[in-house]
C-alpha cells in the first residue's frame, strides 16, 4: 500500500447520509467543487468522514473511512430517482463508491467546533492522526511549525476559515483567547519579497486586525533557526498576553476522553 495516496475527508451532517455511506456504500461530491477546490489532487484514493453534531453517535470525530473502488459523474436525479423533481435535480456530483466501511481503533477528534467542508490529505497523515488539525497537507514550514506547537502543547487550529465581509481568509493557524485572537501566519518569505502578495496581505491583515485578529507572521529563517529562541516564546507570550487559551469545554471533554494523557494548558507560566 503506498501510504503517500490520496485521502479526501468529507462532511456527513445528515443521518440520510450517514445511512447512505454505511448501507449503500457511496458518497457524493459536487462536480462544481471539485473543479473550484479540489481539482489539483483529484481523484482520491481513500474517502473518510468528518460527522457534525447531527450524527449523535460520532459528534465532531472522524472514525469511518474507506478505499475507493470507483468515482462516477451522475446527476442528483440519478442518485435520488425517488426524490420529486426540483431545479437540484440536474445538479452534477462525482459518486464516489467503495466496497467497505473500516473503522478507526480511536477516533480522529476536532478539539475546537469548526466549520469543515472537505480536507485533502494523504493516507499517512490519516492513519497517524490524533485530531483533525494533524490532517492538513500544509506547506513544509506550517508543519514544522504545527508540530513544534503540538509539542508545547499550544492549542491552535489549521487552516480556519474566517469570512469578513464577502472574503473568505484561510488562517495558517487560529489560537482563540479569553480576550482575543490569534493569527499565527508561516509565509514571511513571500510576504517580504512579492510586491503583489505583500499588498494583498497589507489588505488580509488589515481585516483581519479589524475585526478582533492578532496577526503574526514568521518567515523560514525564524522557523528553521529561531523556532526555540523566538517563535515558540513569541506565541506563547502573546497568548498570556491576551489572558491565556479560551476552550471549547464541550469539544476537549470529548478529547480528553480519547486522550486523558494530553493536557493543554490555558496559560504559560514561563512567558509571564
Amino acid at each position: 500500500m503506498n501510504k503517500s495516496e490520496e485521502l479526501l475527508v468529507g462532511i456527513v451532517n445528515s443521518l440520510s447520509d450517514f445511512e447512505i455511506i454505511q448501507n449503500q456504500h457511496w458518497y457524493r461530491v459536487p462536480v462544481e467543487k471539485v473543479n473550484k477546490n479540489l481539482k489539483k489532487r483529484w481523484p482520491p484514493k481513500w474517502i473518510a468522514f468528518y460527522y457534525t453534531n447531527s450524527i449523535k453517535n460520532y459528534p465532531q470525530m472522524i472514525i469511518h473511512y474507506a478505499k475507493v473502488s470507483s468515482i462516477r459523474e451522475a446527476t442528483r436525479q440519478e442518485l435520488f430517482p425517488e426524490e420529486t423533481e426540483s431545479y437540484k435535480s440536474k445538479r452534477s456530483y462525482y459518486k464516489i463508491s467503495f466496497n467497505k466501511v473500516e473503522e478507526l481503533p480511536k477516533p480522529i477528534l476536532s478539539r475546537r467546533w469548526r466549520r469543515i467542508v472537505f480536507i485533502q490529505t494523504t493516507y499517512k497523515k490519516f492513519i497517524t492522526a490524533v485530531e483533525v488539525n494533524d490532517l492538513f497537507d500544509g506547506s513544509h514550514l506550517e508543519d514544522k511549525l504545527w508540530a513544534e506547537m503540538k509539542r508545547k502543547f499550544i492549542s491552535a487550529e489549521r487552516q480556519q476559515v474566517v469570512k469578513i465581509d464577502e472574503k473568505f481568509y484561510f488562517l495558517d493557524f487560529a489560537i482563540h483567547c479569553k480576550k482575543g485572537k490569534l493569527d499565527i501566519e508561516t509565509d514571511g518569505d513571500r510576504y517580504h519579497h512579492n510586491p503583489e502578495a505583500s499588498a494583498k496581505d497589507n489588505v488580509r491583515n488589515n481585516d483581519l486586525t479589524s475585526n478582533g485578529w492578532n496577526v503574526i507572521r514568521f518567515d523560514s529563517q525564524q522557523i528553521h533557526e529561531k523556532m526555540e529562541a523566538y517563535c515558540l516564546p513569541t506565541i506563547m507570550t502573546n497568548i498570556n498576553k491576551l489572558g491565556g487559551i479560551e476552550f471549547d469545554n464541550e469539544s476537549m471533554e470529548r478529547f480528553k476522553k480519547q486522550y486523558p494523557d494530553l493536557s493543554y494548558p490555558t496559560y504559560f507560566e514561563e512567558y509571564e
